[in-house]
């Protein structure tokens, strides 16, 4: 029988006056690496250690932490902190939209003005902004609004305006806004100058432009900024116990000093629920960054089902390939 061109034998019958000879394929043997191995070893042997010490160490009173993971206080304080991330969030990024849009406005005066703002309020730490809000009415008891060195057309007392809420929502947006003046910012100067050229070539308002063709391709940069910022909010908020606003880190606080003996276990509710929301916005960022995704890469990045799918699958694949063998 004859056989095709360029074909490979594995296994041939020898002359018969040589003695037999079988050629069996090997199988090639990956590179060892020891190092990794070790240091694998090692990061196990403390994880395990730290696992050990933190369930058995009676220091940390788990059945406190039970107790208090779900009391009315603490969820109340829960919800409190949520309202104050909401409110300070949404008015964080409108107000960090306008002023990137002062900063890449042609007009002078509307440039320097943010960048004013964005520089002092990123110099100034978050907790004396707000305390400087709190005593607010020291200075200013009553806020007027008309003519500038002229008649006022009406005046309200700053005092009962300012209730603690409203100081804490102030307080973090104006923080917020300059942060995520230059997320935008840096969002809109990512879309390439073309996409710019091509719609003024087209003849579109400048208004059109921006919201229908440039921000939303500037989104895709944004998005993962500005919810990296938005972790660091829910962060934040612990500092609106200096204000008298008792959010989760207040309540826990307000706890501990009553019941001296839980402050342990109340921080580590505190602690644990911090984990949960900013996993929760963590999770959502990458929905929304893989939906931003679309057009921009040839396939969308795997949800975590599916990465854990493959990995059994390429599990499983590997251990049939051992197993015939």
């Amino acid at each position: 029988m004859s056989e095709s061109p360029g074909a490979v034998s594995l296994a041939t019958a020898p002359p018969p006056d040589e003695p037999s000879k079988v050629v069996t394929a090997q199988r090639v043997q990956p590179l060892r690496r020891p190092g990794r191995w070790i240091a694998t070893v090692i990061v196990l042997v403390l994880a395990a250690q730290f696992a050990h010490g933190l369930i058995t160490n009676p220091f940390y009173q788990w059945d406190r932490f039970g107790y208090w993971f779900l009391r009315p206080a603490i969820v109340e304080g829960l919800l409190v902190t949520l309202e104050v991330t909401a409110w300070s969030a949404v008015s964080g990024l409108l107000g960090g939209i306008l002023l990137a849009l002062a900063r890449l406005s042609k007009s002078p005066v509307l440039r320097a003005v943010s960048w004013v703002y964005i520089w002092a309020f990123r110099s100034i730490p978050l907790i004396v902004v707000l305390l400087f809000l709190y005593n607010f009415s020291a200075l200013y008891r009553t806020l007027s609004v008309g003519v500038p060195f002229g008649p006022a057309f009406f005046s309200f007392d700053e005092s009962r305006l300012a209730t603690d809420m409203v100081i804490a929502v102030v307080g973090l947006s104006l923080h917020e806004a300059a942060y995520a003046a230059e997320v935008v910012r840096g969002g809109v100067l990512s879309v390439d100058q073309g996409q710019h050229e091509a719609a003024a070539a087209l003849g579109l308002p400048k208004g059109y432009q921006f919201r229908r063709i440039v921000f939303p391709q500037a989104l895709r940069s944004i998005v993962p900024n500005y919810v990296n910022q938005l972790i660091g909010l829910v962060k934040s908020t612990s500092l609106v116990f200096y204000v008298s606003l008792l959010d989760l880190f207040g309540a826990a606080q307000t706890m501990g000093s009553t019941y001296p003996g839980d402050v342990v276990p109340l921080l580590l509710v505190v602690t644990v629920w911090y984990l949960i929301l900013t996993s929760l916005v963590s999770i959502a960022q990458f929905y929304v960054e893989r939906y931003y995704a679309r057009g921009a890469t040839r396939t969308l990045p795997p949800t975590p089902f599916q990465q854990l799918r493959a990995s059994v699958g390429q599990f499983r694949e590997r251990l049939r390939k051992e197993a015939a063998v």
